[in-house]
């Protein structure tokens, strides 16, 4: 059931974590073009460079596709608005959510200081008979609700951050959770539907063919809220959970 939260007002900045480059254009990027184009501050922090998400076997260098996807990051970031794009570069099929995870999360919470922070839904493992989801979207997505509650907002969680760097604990007002599994809000991004093909288009060593990849784009539409075939509408879902 989708709750309410029509009145949810547009973040002034977001902090935008996933495991991977082009997870945050898939997840969200329609939502994302959004917010940009409406005064957002968006920044996209990745743990990893995506070093081993090729089935070329010809390519035997992670490192080499590393930097390649991240120069793709880079463009479509561009494309949509954020502003900024930070790495870790942590190892790509290798996340867990530790507490090195989450101190490195905690830490650009506090640096910061977003009215929301995005990631997707950590309790999701695989969806409908056909599709598994890597590994490494719901451990980082597991990392970001643990960073936000509680390691983010109380200053003895990690205490070197205030300690050492002068981070001042931090409370999120805001956390959307793409890919949910019980999803309460929908964001129709049929204007800047797009802008996210276009970034996508971006990660080239990804998507393919960019007319093709463009035309099953197309074919997403949401069949409950298209009226005919001539006009489709494109919505993506989250659970949002106002925490402050």
């Amino acid at each position: 059931m989708l709750e309410n939260l029509t009145a949810i007002p547009v973040p002034e900045r977001v902090l935008i974590v996933y495991a991977h480059p082009d997870d945050a254009e898939f997840f969200a990027g329609g939502t994302l073009a959004k917010w940009a184009q409406a005064g957002a501050h968006l920044t996209l922090l990745l743990v990893t460079s995506g070093d081993k998400g090729s089935g070329d076997l010809t390519l035997l260098d992670g490192q080499q596709l590393a930097r390649q996807r991240e120069a793709e990051s880079h463009s479509a970031a561009r494309r949509l608005g954020i502003q900024e794009v930070i790495f870790l570069r942590g190892r790509d099929g290798e996340q867990y959510p530790n507490l090195a995870l989450r101190r490195h999360i905690a830490r650009f919470i506090r640096l910061k200081q977003p009215d929301a922070v995005m990631s997707s839904d950590p309790l999701l493992r695989y969806r409908d008979s056909s599709r598994a989801n890597h590994p490494d979207h719901y451990a980082v997505a597991e990392a970001v609700l643990n960073a936000v509650f509680p390691a983010a907002r109380d200053h003895l969680n990690f205490p070197e951050l205030f300690r050492d760097e002068g981070l001042a604990p931090y409370k999120v007002a805001w956390l959307y959770l793409a890919l949910a599994l019980e999803p309460n809000y929908r964001v129709d991004v049929t204007d800047t539907w797009q802008d996210k093909v276009e970034a996508l288009q971006c990660h080239a060593s990804q998507v393919g063919e960019p007319a093709a990849f463009a035309e099953r784009m197309r074919d997403r539409f949401d069949p409950i809220y298209t009226l005919d075939a001539e006009h489709p509408r494109y919505v993506e879902h989250f659970r949002v959970l106002k925490l402050a």
